[in-house]
């Protein structure tokens, strides 16, 4: 059985991360890589990849490093759809196959259950179902009481689900061709030709099953995504300390650390696991990373900074700065001062505008999301949920409310009032706070 990566689309709602979401790097591998050593271990080993003319060469930079496996790169011109892309690998998709989205991270049981319920041979396909317990913005499953498919709507807005079974994009057909065949005939103005092929499949009197799923599942579709899939490979990789790395004396790692190559833990510094420290970074004096934080290769997490669950990428420098709960996108610096606030002062959660219309991101801790290549001043302060796009630069002192967008800058009020100063210090004053000290 061949597994097709579907690796030609676009994250229209990962702003401001510009990357696709399959070469996002955990534990020094991008995530393709994962998934296809994921599907190895359920006995795949031939592979057909659909990029786009902007990823190809990533892709093909990944494949070389897989030996023992069999890949057919194929290029989808545009991004115009599953459909689209199963034609632009027609010639590739001879014998039963599995369909795969990798921007979703599941266990190796979602494989081993599709790849058993397909041998049985009692339906043309076989797709995955999730039960979810709050809404998400994807296809959603119809089934009756066998477990079989009625009808799929695709992405219903909020309130109008027919369920709580969602479609998890991990199909089995046993006859591709027949498959093309039925997205030949469909007419729409929606992007659901996919999904519109599977229910003429369905009227023709074809068998589609769907397969319960409860284990491990994680969909990238907005940035803050990325924190469930990080949680999930931290906690499922061992502590591993290189041989190259240097840990001072004075300095605690503790937990379930992982350093690479070259990396420094200097004097004073406390590396609460679970981490990823990537090759060549550097831990300062003073600085504190814990709690589920990933930092990448090159980076400088320097003098009294405290990293909190934070994505950093590669290439970024940090200064005297507090960092929760963050997703910080490569070559990226922050002055000394700066802080990216986590929490709102009503203890709610934190809503991020996508389109026209807020999301609620299900965190009551969201710091900033920040574009690659974006430098912020000292003392400068990000709000809560705040995003700011690629090459972008957050002048000192300013106060981010709201979204930047990529390559701007922005800067506070350069103008200085000089006044009187009429204010009088009450001495008594200053020795009642000191008397009150522990």
């Amino acid at each position: 059985m061949k597994a097709v990566f579907l690796c030609g689309g676009s994250g229209r709602r990962m702003f401001p991360i510009t990357e696709d979401k399959f070469l996002l790097d955990f534990l020094g591998k991008s995530l393709l890589e994962h998934q296809i050593e994921i599907a190895r271990g359920a006995g795949l080993t031939d592979f057909v990849i659909i990029g786009n003319p902007g990823n190809m060469a990533g892709i093909e930079q990944i494949t070389q490093r897989l030996p023992g496996a069999r890949f057919d790169l194929v290029t989808q011109k545009e991004p115009l759809g599953i459909a689209d892309a199963l034609n632009s690998a027609r010639s590739s998709l001879s014998g039963p196959l599995l369909i795969v989205n990798p921007n979703d991270v599941f266990s190796g049981s979602a494989y081993t259950k599709i790849i058993d319920e397909a041998g049985r041979g009692a339906a043309a396909s076989c797709m995955l179902g999730y039960r979810v317990d709050r809404y998400f913005p994807g296809g959603y499953l119809e089934i009756d009481s066998e477990d079989d498919l009625i009808h799929i709507v695709e992405k219903p807005p909020p309130g109008s689900e027919p369920g709580d079974l969602v479609n998890i994009l991990v199909h089995s057909h046993s006859d591709p061709q027949m498959l093309l065949r039925h997205i030949e005939t469909v007419h729409t103005t929606r992007d659901d030709v996919y999904e519109c092929a599977l229910d003429s499949m369905l009227k023709a009197g074809h068998r589609i099953r769907v397969v319960p799923y409860d284990d491990f599942w994680a969909p990238i579709k907005y940035p803050w995504h990325i924190f469930r899939v990080m949680e999930h490979f931290l906690d499922h990789a061992g502590a591993y300390v290189a041989p190259s790395a240097r840990i001072s004396d004075r300095a605690c790692v503790e937990g379930n650390v992982i350093l690479g190559d070259n990396v420094r833990v200097l004097e004073n510094a406390v590396v609460r696991g679970p981490a990823y420290i990537g090759p060549n970074s550097v831990i300062g004096n003073n600085a504190l990373v814990r709690d589920y934080t990933h930092i990448g290769s090159n980076s400088v997490i320097g003098y009294c900074t405290e990293v909190k669950h934070s994505y950093i990428g590669d290439n970024c420098w940090f200064h005297s700065n507090y960092v929760g709960d963050s997703i910080i996108d490569d070559d990226c610096s922050l002055g000394s001062g700066t802080v990216l606030a986590n929490f709102r002062l009503d203890e709610g959660n934190i809503s991020v505008k996508v389109g026209d219309s807020p999301v609620d991101t299900g965190y009551d801790k969201l710091g900033a999301m920040i574009g690659r290549g974006c430098r912020v001043g000292v003392n400068a302060s990000l709000m809560p949920g705040v995003r700011v796009g690629e090459n972008s630069f957050v002048g000192p002192q300013v106060c981010l409310r709201d979204d930047l967008p990529p390559h701007k800058m922005v800067l506070a009020d350069p103008g200085l009032q000089v006044t009187d100063n009429a204010t009088t210090l009450d001495g008594a004053r200053r020795k009642e706070l000191l008397d009150r000290l522990p």
